[in-house]
Order: C-alpha cells, then sequence, then structure tokens
C-alpha cells in the first residue's frame, strides 16, 4: 500500500525540528484545526493550556524550546484554546514543561482543553478589554490635544496613555520581552520595542492608540483566519447529536449518537440528517451527499446501500444498520485528515518563513541605523531620528507576508473538502497546477467497475424470443459469477423454475427451464458441444474486438442467444478527460487489462495513449518514464495500483465516499469516484498559487510604499499601524475568497 507520507512529495515538518515565520499575528494560521469538542489526552500524550500562546510567534517558540529534548514526539497546537499535546515518554513531560516555561511562556498541565464555549467566553472578555483600551487611549489623545499645557493634564494623559497600553498590551509586552531574551525578532519583539521607544520619547497617546489599534486588528485578523480554518470543523455540527435507535423490543428511542453501537438499527425521517455511517435494510428514498462527496444531485438509496453521517434524507423514511461509531465515519474521518494537512507547512509556506526569518533582523538593523546614524551623519534631531525608527519597525513587520501563505493555503484546503476532494496537505495543493501527465487506472477508474449487459441478440425463432430471454434470466439469476448476475441485472425478467442447477467451472452453468435441458456458457464451452458454426463465430468476435466478453445460451438443437458484457465507461469520464486535456495535461491510460478493451475504452472517453496489459511493476516503470518528462499524477484505487501510486508526484485515489483503502493510500481523495473533480482540483491548484501571489505582493507592496513615506518624512505611527495591520487583514480576507469558490455550482477561473 502506498503511504500517504511517501518522499515524492512530503516535505512535512519533523515533530520538533520546525520553526514557524518569525512573525504573524493570527493565531490559526499554521497550527492544527482547532477541535469541535474538547477531547481527552491520547495514551502517552501531555496536555498543556499555555496562556500566552495566541499565534505562530509562541508556536516558534515552543518548538525552540523542545527540538533538544530526545525523545519528543508529535506536537500538536490549538491555538485557538492555547492548548498544546505533547507525544512523549511521562518520565520525560516535567523536563518539557521546564523548558517551555525556561522560554517565557507559562504552562498548565490539563486533563482535557477548554471548550469551545470556554474559548468563546474568552474571547468575549479580550474584545471588551480591548473596546475599553480603546476609550481610555481616545481619552489620551483627547487631553494631549485639548488639554492645558499643565503638569497636572500632562500626567492625567500619561497616566491615561499607560492604562490604555496595559489593557492592550500586557501580553504582548510579556511576550515581547520574552523573545528578546531568547534573541527572537517577532511582531511582539518590535511592537514592545516601538511602543516604549515612542512613550519615552514623549508621544505617549500615539503610543497607546497603536498599541489598542494594534491588539484590536490582532483579534479581528485572528476571528478571520478560524473562519478558514473552521470550515471543515463545521461539518461536524451537520452531524445530529442524537439518533432514533430501535430497542430490543422493538420500539424506537433517541440516543446519543456517540453511544449508537455499530450493528445498532437507526431510523431517519424524511428531511433528517443521517447521524452515522450505516448500510440501508429498509426503505426507498434519496440522499443529498453534497457535505461529504460534493455531490450536487441526491443519490438513490435502497437496501443494501450506504449512506454517510451528515447527510440528508430525501424523501422516504429510511432503516439503516450503524456501520460505524460516531468517531470514526467518514465525515470525521475527512475533518481528521485536514486538520493533519493543515499542521504541514507548504512549500511557499517554508519559502515566506526563510525569507522573513531574514527579512525581520534586517529592518531591525536598518531601523537601528536611522535611530544612531541619521542625527550624526545628517544632522536630524535624536528624537525625530528615533520616532522615524519606530515607524519603521511598526511597518516593516513582516506579519501580512507571513500569515499570507497559510490562510490561502487552509482556505484552499477547505474549499476543496467542500467540494467532495480531500487534499491530504498544502504540498499537493500546490504542485496539483505543476502536473504535466495524468496516468488513469482504466477498471473502476474511467470505468464503472462492473459488468453491464450492452448488448444481446436472440438467434432463434423457435421458441420465442420472450421465452429464451427467460430462460437466460432464470440460469443468470441463480449463479453468482458476475457475468451471470450482470445478465440477470440486465434483462430483469422473472425468474422461472430451473431444477438440476449446477456450475460448471471455467465454462458457465446448466439446468432444466420448462422442460428442456439448457446451458449458459462461455465460448470454449460451447466448441466443446461442437455448437459453433463461422456466423456465430464472426459475431463474437466482433463483440471481443470491443473487450466484452461473450455467453451464449444453448440447448440440444443449438445456440439460442448471444449476450455481450462489458465493464463500460462512466458517463463523466470523457468529460473529465477533455478538461484535463484543455489544462494541457497530457492523459495516458495504465491497465492490466488486455489491450482490446483498453483501446475500446479509451476511445470512448478520448484518450489516445494506452498501455496495456500492465503489471503492477510496468505501472511502476511507466510512471517513472512519465516523471522524466515532469510532475505526474497517478488515479487509481489504492490496492493494485498502489507502486505506482507511490512513485507519483501526487497520488489520486478513487474514494468512494472515503472507502478506508484510499483514505490511506491516495495524496488527493476524490470522494464521490467522479473523475470531473481532477480538473477541479488542477483549477483549485491554479487558483490558489494566483492568490498566493496576490497576497505576497500585496504585503510587500503596501510595506514598501510606507517605508518610502516613512523614510521621507510622510509616515507617522498611526500610518504604521494601518499599514502593517492593514496589510494583513487584507491578505486574510483574500485568501478567505477561495472558499466562496466551495459553494455549489461555483468554479474556479
Amino acid at each position: 500500500m502506498h503511504d500517504p507520507h511517501h518522499t515524492h512529495a512530503a516535505h512535512h515538518d519533523h515533530a520538533h525540528g520546525h520553526t514557524p515565520a518569525a512573525c504573524c499575528s493570527a493565531p490559526a494560521c499554521g497550527a492544527t484545526a482547532a477541535p469541535s469538542a474538547a477531547r481527552a489526552p491520547a495514551p502517552g500524550e501531555l496536555l498543556l493550556r499555555i496562556p500566552a500562546m495566541d499565534c505562530p510567534t509562541e508556536e516558534a517558540q515552543v518548538r525552540r524550546a523542545l527540538e533538544d529534548l530526545a525523545g519528543i514526539g508529535r506536537l500538536s497546537f490549538d491555538l485557538p484554546a492555547r492548548t498544546l499535546g505533547i507525544q512523549a515518554p511521562p518520565a520525560l513531560w516535567p523536563r518539557a514543561v521546564e523548558a517551555i516555561e525556561a522560554s517565557g511562556l507559562r504552562t498548565e498541565t490539563l486533563a482535557a482543553p477548554p471548550s469551545a464555549e470556554a474559548t468563546a467566553r474568552t474571547q468575549r472578555r479580550e474584545l471588551g478589554r480591548l473596546v475599553a483600551a480603546l476609550a481610555v487611549a481616545l481619552a489620551a489623545e483627547l487631553m494631549h490635544f485639548f488639554g492645558p499645557e499643565t503638569a497636572h493634564w500632562r500626567l492625567a494623559g500619561m497616566g491615561a496613555a499607560a492604562l490604555a497600553i496595559a489593557l492592550a498590551g500586557t501580553g504582548v509586552f510579556r511576550k515581547g520581552a520574552a523573545a528578546l531574551r531568547h534573541g527572537l525578532l517577532n511582531i511582539n519583539a518590535l511592537m514592545t520595542v516601538a511602543v516604549t521607544g515612542a512613550f519615552l520619547i514623549g508621544q505617549w497617546p500615539e503610543a497607546a492608540m497603536v498599541m489598542a489599534l494594534y491588539a484590536l486588528a490582532e483579534l479581528i485578523e485572528a476571528r478571520s483566519v478560524e473562519r478558514a480554518r473552521n470550515a471543515i470543523a463545521g461539518l461536524l455540527a451537520l452531524s445530529p447529536p442524537q439518533a432514533e435507535v430501535q430497542q430490543a423490543d422493538g420500539t424506537w428511542a433517541l440516543r446519543d449518537a456517540k453511544a449508537v453501537p455499530v450493528g445498532a438499527r437507526v431510523r431517519v425521517k424524511p428531511g433528517e440528517r443521517f447521524a452515522l455511517d450505516g448500510r440501508v435494510r429498509e426503505g426507498q428514498s434519496a440522499a443529498d451527499q453534497s457535505p461529504v462527496t460534493g455531490e450536487s444531485l441526491p443519490v438513490d438509496k435502497g437496501p443494501g446501500d450506504e449512506v454517510f453521517a451528515g447527510t440528508i434524507n430525501q424523501h422516504g423514511e429510511l432503516v439503516f444498520e450503524v456501520t460505524r461509531p460516531a468517531g470514526d465515519t467518514v465525515l470525521a474521518r475527512t475533518i481528521h485528515a485536514i486538520e493533519q494537512a493543515q499542521g504541514q507547512r507548504a512549500p511557499m509556506q517554508r519559502f515566506v518563513d526563510r525569507f522573513a526569518a531574514v527579512y525581520t533582523p534586517a529592518v531591525f538593523v536598518l531601523a537601528l541605523a536611522v535611530a544612531l546614524g541619521a542625527p550624526l551623519l545628517l544632522g536630524w534631531a535624536w528624537t525625530d531620528a528615533v520616532y522615524k525608527a519606530l515607524v519603521l519597525l511598526v511597518i516593516a513587520c513582516p506579519c501580512a507576508l507571513v500569515i499570507s501563505t497559510p490562510v490561502t493555503v487552509v482556505s484552499g484546503l477547505a474549499a476543496g473538502a467542500r467540494r467532495g476532494i480531500l487534499i491530504k496537505g498544502g504540498v499537493y495543493l500546490e504542485q496539483a497546477r505543476r502536473l504535466k501527465a495524468v496516468a488513469l487506472d482504466k477498471t473502476g477508474t474511467l470505468t464503472e467497475g462492473r459488468p453491464r449487459l450492452v448488448a444481446q441478440a436472440v438467434l432463434t425463432a423457435t421458441p420465442s424470443a420472450d421465452a429464451v430471454l427467460r430462460i437466460a434470466a432464470s440460469l443468470a439469476a441463480r449463479s453468482d459469477h458476475p457475468v451471470s448476475q450482470a445478465i440477470a441485472k440486465g434483462l430483469a425478467l422473472p425468474a422461472l423454475p430451473v431444477s438440476g442447477f449446477a456450475a460448471e467451472a471455467g465454462r458457465g452453468v446448466s439446468g432444466q427451464v420448462d422442460g428442456g435441458v439448457f446451458v449458459l456458457g462461455n465460448h470454449r464451452w460451447i466448441e466443446e458441444r461442437r455448437q459453433c458454426s463461422p456466423a456465430l463465430e464472426a459475431q463474437m468476435r466482433e463483440h471481443e474486438q470491443q473487450g466484452r466478453t461473450v455467453t451464449l445460451l444453448a440447448g440440444p438443437s443449438g445456440v439460442l442467444a448471444l449476450f455481450a458484457v462489458a465493464d463500460t465507461a462512466k458517463a463523466t469520464s470523457r468529460e473529465a478527460v477533455s478538461a484535463l486535456q484543455a489544462l494541457g495535461v497530457k492523459t495516458v491510460m495504465l491497465t492490466g487489462d488486455n489491450a482490446a478493451t483498453a483501446r475500446h475504452i479509451a476511445q470512448q472517453v478520448g484518450i489516445t495513449e494506452v498501455r496495456a496489459p500492465l503489471l503492477p511493476h510496468d505501472k511502476l516503470a511507466a510512471i517513472e518514464a512519465l516523471r522524466a518528462e515532469g510532475p505526474v499524477g497517478m488515479v487509481g484505487d489504492g490496492i493494485n495500483d498502489g507502486p505506482a501510486l507511490s512513485a507519483a508526484t501526487i497520488g489520486f485515489g478513487m474514494g468512494g465516499a472515503g472507502s478506508d483503502t484510499a483514505m490511506e493510500a491516495a495524496d488527493v481523495l476524490i470522494m464521490n469516484d467522479d473523475l470531473r473533480k481532477l480538473p477541479e482540483t488542477i483549477r483549485l491548484s491554479r487558483r490558489t498559487h494566483a492568490v498566493l501571489w496576490q497576497n505576497i505582493a500585496l504585503a510587500l507592496g503596501i510595506k514598501a510604499v510606507f517605508l518610502v513615506l516613512a523614510l521621507a518624512d510622510g509616515a507617522s505611527m498611526w500610518m504604521a499601524v494601518f499599514a502593517d495591520m492593514g496589510a494583513s487583514l487584507l491578505v486574510v480576507f483574500n485568501g478567505l475568497r477561495l472558499l466562496r469558490a466551495a459553494r455549489p455550482g461555483a468554479q474556479y477561473s
């Protein structure tokens, strides 16, 4: 099986070796998505609350603090809840806590993280505190501009400014001091230096307002980023918390969905949502599966069909048997996969992080040069030079640049999942746009994956055509062979009684029907019975050249009918192949089936390059040859195509609404087996890439303009904070535009 973290494309972070960007004010941009409900610590996990950890700046401090501790495993950050899960031996826990607290971050050991309600209450308190800080800062400004020039008014104004700074910036100062102690130049360090410096040189009203505006803008930005991260987790709310379960005495009662065991029978009325995954046992209806698979049309459901949590029952009552517990539904596993994907750093994100790690110290050095060099070399007043340097520090913080990538990537991942495209990491979202070729398996990928009756011919006038077809249907219905089942289903006629039924391995079946003995068998058996003729051979050859399996019905007097069965192309395959080719992506069929069948299906769907018959190692060699020409995608079922999926730049799994095998094997999972999602993935990748570069250009462009203004004496500290936080909010909202394309009917340009 193909490892979902195979090395061809997975440049994932090590558990504790990654250091995020030095500056970012949004508390969610690179961390694992916030869970929808509090979870208990996993076995071997230390769960901590770190009150000051609300953005990747602190995440970087924690990772750096723990990177030298041998034995530390996975780190699970939940920044909105300010919690951290550490996978490590219990003996190592005290050292881990000691290392984190030595970096300047206080910790609390938890049995479970705070609930969503508790987190919301904390955010409301923070908002109230920041509004109060803004009011006090405004009062300080008014006292400065309209108060008399007396020592008492000046002291009162400074006191108001100091109170506003304390209300809005206590956390910033605490984290900034810790960052400076450890040699980190992040947004907290820059704001600490800038606000302290402004206050000391007499710009206390401006320092207070800048800190209050910065903290308020940071909160707005955090909420915006959280919207992108919670776009998938919000789907959990689609699953009702209770289910109507059949009791031992046959009655029905509402039960907590989490407590419903596998095998229980659950009833769902028209218009209700399915609370769990299961298999229909009674009833006929249709289900709106768009939350899970992205399908726009309802899917018919009857006995034997699968249903999924979060989908909506349309018009008929259904009784289904639970097949998975609440924590293991397709919807829950989809959300978990997206959460893991959000924890990985995409290539563009790693590039921006590296750039910021150089850019931030360079800006600090520039500000220091202005503060010290301008008075000595250009004759500026020391106060003016220091003020300009402080303005430069605030303007030049790379916050907008750093946050531009994760919010865009997370929005892209969420948009894809809403459309039934599960992308397991930003690395695959970015690489999809580069694909030069896509290799497609035939069976189950381009085709339905199950045989169907595609042609039939009655070859005798006596008995009647209707009688002949009923005899064939009766024999086929008694067999469990896929070809016989396809004939029985295709004819759909009432079965006649069959006596003396027997199956001949490698030949077919026989039995007595309506007073006569008949066989339903393959070409070889009919030849052995000496019932073939040149005309019949020609007819069979015509079907076989189209990749069809021919079955014959024969009686004592000769062959009565011919049935051709084939695995037919999906209705959407031709459209998907055409869309891929329109995007400039070469399509190749790789199949283990015979060449005639492969060529026939390829012709139907519009593929010109066919390689058949191939064993798994042949497919692997074909993928390696295609990779020599550029990045290549492989589309398959995740079992027989495992080696080829592993070797491809991106492995696409036909998920069948999240089959276990495909969920594990693929880098990108098509949840409803609709190949049209493949070109849609490439279009989404290209759109995401375009938005990434838009954001980088916006962030750097705005910074450049205001840096020039600052050096030319055209920018104040007010303008500095608006330039910094304005650019951050702009790139966040631009990245969130990708979520709009996730709505039904929307398209990626």
